[in-house]
């Protein structure tokens, strides 16, 4: 498995303080919160876990050959997210 970061995602990273290892245990231990089939070119997927005690949300998408692309990683805010960090809003 190969981590490809989009621009977007390591510019992010960068302001927001997230290594690339925070990112990789996200995908490896988070649990996906939500699920976009209709992206393109590859459905994609909200991802949370606590990197310690820090919630963070990563989005990937992954290709049929095993890539995985890092599309944006941010720290959920109480704004926006219920306290679980799960649930949007309305």
């Amino acid at each position: 498995m190969t981590f490809i970061y989009r621009l977007h995602a390591i510019e992010r990273m960068f302001e927001r303080n997230i290594s690339q290892k925070d990112v990789e245990v996200v995908f490896k231990y988070g649990e996906t919160i939500e699920v976009y089939v209709e992206d393109k070119p590859y459905p994609s997927f909200l991802v949370l876990a606590y990197i310690e005690q820090r919630p963070l949300h990563v989005v990937f998408a992954k290709d049929d050959e095993e890539n995985v692309f890092v599309i944006t990683a941010y720290e959920p805010t109480l704004l926006k997210w219920q306290n679980n960090m799960k649930t949007r809003k309305d």
